[in-house]
């Protein structure tokens, strides 16, 4: 039996890279750079783990935000609603009082217009009815007959004022 045998080497190199390893302690330093591949990945798993809390912090608030401005929005524009219907209620009222006076203003033009020509016309229906009797009375009036009328007009007027 052959002692130096293929298999003898294979044996003996396994066994001399094997005390090689435990002498330069490759497997401790391969356990701590393991180790410390561990802590690096716990340590971004981690920092990824604050990140992403700190990120629904933000998107939370930004949503509180926007809900905020929404809301914010939703009432100027209510507002801004109110105050035009309340203007527009105010512009209406003003134009009705604005004609409501102005058709008040026309009729008493128009009352005032009417009085004025029922004058006009009562002084110049007197104006003729004065001229028609001067007319008639120089044509148709003796002197008898108006120390009568003047005689009767004076009796007339005494018992009147008694």
């Amino acid at each position: 039996m052959e002692l130096f045998t293929p298999e003898f080497w294979v044996a003996v190199s396994f066994f001399l890279f094997m005390g090689l390893v435990v002498y330069f302690k490759t497997f401790h330093k391969l356990g701590q750079a393991l180790d410390k591949r561990a802590a690096e990945i716990a340590a971004e798993l981690e920092e990824a783990k604050l990140l992403r809390e700190e990120a629904e912090e933000v998107l939370a608030d930004y949503k509180r935000k926007q809900k905020e401005a929404q809301q914010e929005a939703d009432d100027i524009v209510d507002l801004a609603k109110r105050e035009a219907k309340s203007y527009a209620d105010e512009t209406s009222r003003s134009m009705q009082e604005q004609f409501e006076r102005r058709t008040r203003l026309a009729e008493e033009k128009i009352a005032r217009a009417e009085e004025q020509a029922i004058a006009d016309v009562r002084n110049s229906a007197v104006d003729a009815a004065v001229g028609a009797a001067r007319h008639l009375i120089s044509e148709k009036l003796t002197p008898a007959t108006a120390d009568k009328l003047l005689n009767e007009s004076i009796d007339s007027l005494k018992s009147k004022l008694n």
